[in-house]
C-alpha cells in the first residue's frame, strides 16, 4: 500500500514538473526581443556655390552645377561638345546638360540656378552629396549675348574643404564650337537681339570646344552684328566662391 502511494506521488510530481516546465517555456516565448538598432544615416556634405557675373553686359543663363568624381568631364578642350552642352551654349537651357550628368555614374549630385544672372549680380546655389563622394565640382553657364559662348570652371577640386572652409576661383570664356560666331541679327538669343537660340545644325567649322576669340561687334565694322562694344568680354568673366557648410 505504501509503495503504491509513493508511486502515485511520484506520478503527480512528474506531471506537475512537466506543467511547470511547459509554463516556463511558454513564458520565455512571450518575452519581447528588442529589434536591432537601425544603422546611422550616411554622413552628408553640403556646399554653397556663389556665382558672380563680372562681365560688362553679358547676362548669364541659369547656371548648371555638377558634383562628380575625376572620371566625369563637363567638356574637353579640342573635343566636340555633348548634345546637352550644345543646347546650353546656344540657348541657355541647362536641362539636357544636367540630365546627361544625372545619367552618368560618375556624377553624384546636380543643381540648377534659378534664373538669369545679370552683369554685376550673383546667385548662391546649394548642392548636397554623400560625404564619402566629395571630389569635384563643375560650374557652367552661357553668355547669352553670344552665339555659343560658355563660361565657368570644370573639375574644381573640393576634396580638401573642411566644414566652414571656402575657396574662390575664376573662369574664362570658351567657344562650344557648335555654331558659327556670326553675331548676326536673329542668331543671338540674349536681350541684345532676342533671336534664335538652339539650332540642331552644327555649322561651326571646327565642331570642338576651344578658347573663345571674343566678339567683334558692329562698332568694330561687322555691319550685320547684333552686338556692340558693350557686349565684349575680357577673360575672366565669372567668379565662383565655394563654401562647405556641412
Amino acid at each position: 500500500m505504501t509503495t503504491l502511494m509513493n508511486h502515485k506521488k511520484l506520478k503527480v510530481f512528474a506531471v506537475a514538473s512537466t506543467i511547470m516546465l511547459f509554463s516556463a517555456c511558454s513564458s520565455d516565448n512571450n518575452l519581447e526581443v528588442e529589434p536591432p538598432a537601425p544603422p546611422p544615416p550616411p554622413a552628408m556634405a553640403k556646399f554653397e556655390i556663389t556665382v558672380s557675373n563680372i562681365t560688362h553686359d553679358q547676362p548669364f543663363s541659369p547656371v548648371a552645377i555638377i558634383s562628380h568624381n575625376d572620371q566625369y568631364s563637363a567638356f574637353t578642350i579640342g573635343e566636340a561638345a555633348t548634345a546637352g552642352l550644345e543646347l546650353l551654349a546656344e540657348d541657355g537651357n541647362n536641362a539636357d546638360f544636367i540630365q546627361e550628368a544625372t545619367d552618368s555614374s560618375n556624377s553624384n549630385s546636380q543643381a540648377s540656378g534659378s534664373g538669369i544672372i545679370a552683369p554685376g549680380a550673383n546667385e548662391t546655389i546649394e548642392v548636397e552629396m554623400l560625404a564619402s563622394e566629395v571630389s569635384e565640382l563643375s560650374v557652367i553657364t552661357m553668355l547669352v549675348n553670344t552665339n555659343d559662348a560658355i563660361t565657368g570652371r570644370a573639375g574644381i577640386d573640393i576634396s580638401q574643404l573642411a566644414n566652414g572652409d571656402s575657396m574662390s576661383v575664376r573662369g574664362v570664356v570658351y567657344d562650344a564650337g557648335t555654331e558659327r560666331n556670326t553675331e548676326a541679327v536673329g542668331t543671338i538669343p540674349g536681350p541684345a537681339d532676342g533671336g534664335e537660340g538652339f539650332n540642331a545644325a552644327r555649322d561651326d567649322i571646327a565642331d570642338q570646344v576651344t578658347m573663345h576669340p571674343g566678339v567683334v561687334s558692329v562698332d568694330d565694322g561687322l555691319t550685320n552684328s547684333a552686338l556692340s562694344q558693350a557686349h565684349r568680354f575680357d577673360n575672366t568673366s565669372i567668379a565662383i566662391r565655394i563654401t562647405r557648410t556641412e
